[in-house]
């Protein structure tokens, strides 16, 4: 039951880490090259459009990482599990702010470069959790 724990655990990270490299490197990066005439539009698709390839996963991730936290009770399920919570405040408490100020305000030099410099933040969190959950599916496997 453990080894599919983090089998689970590491799927759904490896997904989101996926997600947020393409992300930092694509897809925010691309939002100074949107004319500020067409940024509304495009800002309003972006989030639509994220919220589907984010969401459930993240939600997903939480679960699964406070399930394998409580089974587990070890240093890298928990450790994992922060960094789970660590995505979770930087995406509310930054990330969902800055776009926030894009949706109401449009396109800003001071918010794009904010959002792309910040999300960094939730690209190394991710991908630390991507090597961590894979090292402990390593040592399980046999």
């Amino acid at each position: 039951m453990m080894a599919l724990l983090v089998l689970l655990n590491f799927a759904v990270t490896a997904y989101l880490t996926g997600v947020i490299w393409t992300v930092q490197l694509v897809h925010y990066p691309s939002f100074a090259l949107v004319p500020a005439a067409a940024f509304p539009a495009f800002h309003r698709a972006h989030l639509a459009r994220m919220g589907w390839v984010v969401m459930a996963p993240m939600v997903a991730e939480l679960l699964l990482a406070a399930a394998w936290a409580w089974q587990a009770r070890t240093g890298p399920a928990l450790g994992a599990l922060g960094l789970v919570g660590f995505v979770w405040v930087v995406t509310f408490l930054v990330s969902v702010p800055l776009h926030n100020r894009l949706a109401a305000e449009g396109w800003a030099y001071a918010t794009v470069y904010g959002l792309n410099r910040t999300n960094w933040l939730r690209t190394l969190a991710w991908t630390l959790r991507f090597a961590l959950v894979g090292w402990v599916l390593a040592e399980l496997l046999p």
